[in-house]
């Protein structure tokens, strides 16, 4: 694994820092108006990497203004560059002066580029057996790896060395520049060898060596496992001059004329009065309070130092072999199990005196809204926790006074032993009656890990808790929605403890006891570790949290608002039509069977449909149909996808399409539902989580009301099954494609936006430009073409899927989507800029700053990385929607909490469903409306469609 060695001389590509901060960073202004957002993105980033890698010697180096010898040498080179956004130029003179104030060497050498003088420095002392660590996202630089030199890429703490580079480009360094030659480079307009590509020119070296060798032995070509590897030795030899200048144009000079040593580059002090009067300027606020305070902060070491192990982009969070040596200690003997009235006054007196307290509740189940109170626990900052127990039990021998044979015999105990409260704790009403005027208190401030169970378990008890102030599950999913969020993970990852597993305490399976069976010691100890985990989470979290504003925004306006909001929809649920589910269940069965027994007679033999196995038989053997897709084992895929196009073809597949479909609908709701009401409510409640998608959007469990089909009868008839109590109606507001509005507003296309202003039908405005008819000309067809690219350019579709789910050719599809970026060329270059923003931090990110890692975004695996470069385009506008619905939740909340007139009751994807008093229906309907349109403010109209009716069918 690579390792910063210590003390290196680092080398930052400022050039590189100073696009990516452009694009990284918001478009940030000071109060006249002026830019910052690149100035602050690249002094925090070079802070950043010299106070976690602690540097001998340093040097930031910007590209000089003026051409370089590779103009001379191809009047091309970087010609099809769009000149430098004004925003950007007018920050780099003050930032040049920001970091000389900082005392960091900073060079800018005429005539050659940055890469060039960066080149030259890390060769010079690699030379004296000096360790380099160059900074920089450009990959022409890893031909400068060698046993001394690493590059590292900032935007998300990835090292090169040499191992590295041949692990991410299948080369060694010596190599990267034969690589670029062959291939050219499309971002420095270098030609490289026409129709020579990334897979070809690895294909090339790896076969047979250098360029050199490769044209000294130009007849082994042929022979090469490569695609139209025949006429390739023609291509070469005709586009020798090319490849010849590539080779020129990607080496890195290394030999530049310096008028400063190494030994030079060190930095110095810190220049205060200019740096007071650069950071007032343009009010950076922290940094100015620094220096203020005499302190430029640049040396500061940082706790945490760089650990990264591989060339892949990772999210830059600290995970277990990456987070800091000095864990905080857990130290279980502060402990206590609180069973008495004095302890108990001990701790009502320590809560009330906390600042913050950590909160967590023990039950006996799962489910929130059924599961008994069986214990809570709480946690100070100071390591201090206690459990107190409510009602645990214990075995009790069953003495039993029966009549005997023998009458004057003693009784004998029965075999079945059966559970009793454990005296030696407190009352559960009395306990929690003196307990209820703290969790109320808005002043005392709680800490929860998935805190919307606690909120509930509390609320069942007559209990509704105020003053949470922080949730470590969403302050570890704020950080990075990717990964796992459970307590037992993140007290790994970020503490480096391993927590008191329940299963070791409670065992497995069938015999698994509940927590109120759990002998007490062990469950306190188990209970009160849960309240310490939690605080010391919170306290690493906050402090990695608090390092990027946007996310601490996020979390505070977002994600911890939405905490009590769930909990009420949850608590609401909805009411279901059992009768009727039970009679579409019955349906249903009689549908499956007339589908079986027509697939037999297809079949010509009876099976089961639900094998993967017989239906292999059945299809690609028997009836001898086309194999589409393979399993990993090599057998023929009878995927629900595979199915699909075949059934396009052919009759039996279609039946199976439909048959899984029933059968999948009828086992998860019309079956299931009637069994999900509570006894207590007689509604169904199903549970929402915040911190499972990486996008940001809400799912939800048992039942999971995501999947309920809306485009055929029987989802909709299941919809139906969704009703309003007596004297109430359902009403569902829905945003209008809202997705696409968030892309006419992200890549600012005069076209779309205008569209939508206006009001048009989208797909038929779209139809209209594209094929260049008036709207009134556009048919059916054409619209439905239009719709396809419309939804399926926002998921990275190919013109190879476009052409599938039109049904035409490859090359109609293609014609359809180069005249769509004809007439819409901002989506296109948002597409290009997003994907390239993606690989070089890391990670995109919504409206509201939510990030979105890609971890395959550079994967050397070329269909993960396509994966990600498609996920990269949609997931803005999908993370951006599901940020604005959680807004208008909150929003809506605010006005109806409390309020018998009105619940909010679902959401589900960009919905959101409510039982209303039914005389108070219109009133509602205009305040939802108008929340949910003013949730947020883009460059188009949020648009709304509101519906009301008896169900949930009739209101959508």
């Amino acid at each position: 694994m690579a390792q910063i060695a210590a003390n290196p001389l680092v080398l930052v590509d400022g050039s590189s820092y100073l696009y990516r901060a452009f694009h990284a960073f918001p478009p940030l202004t000071n109060s006249q108006g002026e830019p910052t957002g690149a100035m602050y993105g690249v002094l925090n980033m070079i802070k950043s990497l010299i106070s976690q890698v602690q540097p001998s010697h340093i040097a930031v180096v910007f590209d000089a203004k003026g051409k370089t010898f590779r103009d001379e040498l191809f009047e091309q080179y970087k010609s099809h560059r769009p000149p430098m956004p004004d925003d950007l130029r007018q920050q780099i003179a003050p930032l040049h002066n920001m970091i000389r104030a900082l005392g960091i060497p900073l060079l800018s050498i005429e005539g050659v580029e940055a890469d060039d003088v960066i080149g030259t420095l890390a060769l010079q002392a690699s030379a004296q057996g000096k360790k380099v660590l160059i900074s920089t996202g450009d990959k022409d630089m890893a031909q400068l790896v060698d046993d001394n030199i690493m590059l590292i890429n900032t935007m998300n703490n990835s090292l090169l060395d040499r191992d590295g580079v041949i692990e991410k480009y299948g080369i060694p360094p010596e190599l990267i520049i034969d690589y670029l030659a062959l291939m050219g480079d499309s971002a420095d307009n270098i030609p490289g060898v026409a129709g020579v590509g990334e897979k070809t020119s690895l294909g090339l070296l790896q076969g047979i060596g250098s360029m050199t060798e490769i044209y000294e032995n130009l007849e082994k070509v042929a022979d090469l496992p490569i695609r139209g590897a025949k006429k390739l030795g023609e291509k070469l030899l005709a586009a020798k001059a090319d490849a010849d200048l590539s080779y020129v144009l990607a080496t890195i000079k290394t030999d530049v004329a310096l008028d400063v040593t190494i030994d030079e580059l060190t930095i110095g002090n810190a220049n205060n009065d200019e740096l007071a009067t650069l950071f007032g300027r343009y009010e950076f606020k922290r940094w100015l309070n620094e220096v203020l305070a005499g302190n430029s902060s640049v040396t500061n070491p940082m706790e945490q130092a760089v650990k990264v192990n591989h060339y892949q982009a990772t999210p830059s969070v600290p995970k277990t072999e990456g987070a800091p040596k000095n864990f905080p200690k857990i130290d279980r003997t502060l402990y206590e199990t609180v069973t008495t009235q004095a302890q108990l006054d001990a701790w009502i007196k320590k809560i009330q005196q906390a600042k913050l307290v950590a909160v967590d509740t023990e039950t006996n189940a799962l489910d929130a809204m059924q599961a008994e109170l069986v214990g809570i626990s709480f946690g100070l900052e100071n390591g201090e926790a206690c459990y107190i127990p409510l009602a645990h039990q214990h075995q009790v021998a069953n003495e039993s006074g029966a009549a005997q044979a023998d009458l004057f015999a003693e009784p004998t105990a029965s075999a079945e032993p059966h559970w009793e409260l454990l005296p030696e704790q407190l009352d559960k009403a009395h306990c929690l009656a003196q307990l209820k005027p703290l969790l109320e208190d808005p002043a005392i401030q709680k800490i929860g890990q998935n805190f919307k169970y606690d909120q509930l378990i509390f609320a069942n008890n007559g209990i509704f808790v105020q003053g949470l102030a922080f949730d470590t599950m969403l302050e570890s999913y704020v950080l990075n929605s990717t990964g796992r969020h459970n307590m037992d993970d993140l007290s790994a990852r970020y503490l480096g403890h391993k927590t008191i597993e329940f299963e070791a305490l409670a065992g497995k399976g069938k015999n698994q006891l509940t927590f109120d069976k759990i002998e007490l010691a062990k469950a306190a100890e188990y209970a009160a570790e849960d309240a310490d985990i939690t605080m010391k989470l919170h306290q690493t979290l906050w402090a990695e949290l608090a390092q990027t504003p946007e996310l601490v925004t996020l979390f505070n306006d977002i994600e911890l608002p939405l905490v009590n909001v769930l909990a009420r929809v949850e608590r609401n649920g909805v009411l279901i039509n059992a009768e009727a589910l039970l009679q579409q269940s019955k349906e249903i069965s009689a549908r499956l069977t007339a589908l079986e027994q027509q697939a037999y007679e297809l079949a010509g033999e009876k099976f089961n449909l639900a094998s993967p196995k017989q239906l292999q038989e059945i299809l690609f053997n028997k009836l001898a149909l086309p194999v589409l897709q393979k399993t990993p084992k090599g057998d023929p895929s009878t995927k629900e996808e595979v199915l699909e196009e075949l059934a396009l073809d052919h009759e039996l597949p279609k039946l199976l399409v439909e048959h899984r479909g029933l059968s999948k609908l009828k086992s998860t709701y019309t079956d299931k539902l009637p069994q999900m009401i509570n006894p207590k409510t007689g509604r169904v409640h199903t549970s929402y989580h915040q911190a499972v998608t990486a996008t940001g959007r809400l799912s939800s469990s048992d039942p999971n009301l995501q999947n309920i089909p809306i485009r055929n009868e029987t989802g909709r008839r299941i919809r139906q099954a969704f009703i309003a109590r007596e004297g109430y109606s359902i009403i569902a507001a829905d945003y209008s494609q809202i997705e696409l509005r968030i892309m006419a507003h992200l890549s600012g296309d005069e076209g779309l936006t205008t569209a939508f202003a206006q009001g048009k039908d989208i797909h038929r405005a779209t139809a209209a430009e594209i094929f260049g008819l008036a709207l009134d000309e556009v048919s059916s067809e054409q619209r439905r073409s239009a719709k396809a690219i419309n939804f399926g350019l926002i998921y990275g579709m190919s013109a190879f899927g476009l052409s599938r789910q039109l049904g035409i050719s490859r090359a109609d599809a293609t014609k359809y989507m180069n005249l769509y970026f004809e007439r819409y060329p901002n989506v296109q270059r948002f597409m290009h800029d997003i994907q390239e923003k993606a690989k070089a931090q890391g990670y995109v990110e919504t409206l509201f700053g939510r990030r979105l890692y890609l971890p395959e975004i550079n994967s050397s695996n070329a269909m993960r990385r396509k994966g990600a470069e498609r996920v990269a385009i949609n997931a803005p506008m999908q993370g951006t929607a599901a940020d604005i619905i959680k807004l208008a939740m909150i929003a809506i909340d605010q006005e109806i909490a409390g309020n018998d007139e009105i619940s909010m009751i679902m959401q589900v994807h960009d919905e959101l469903v409510f039982e209303v008093r039914s005389e108070k229906v219109e009133f509602y309907r205009q305040l939802i409306k108008q929340k949910m349109e003013n949730a947020a403010q883009l460059a188009v109209p949020l648009i709304v469609d509101v519906g009301v009716g008896e169900n949930w069918d009739e209101a959508h």
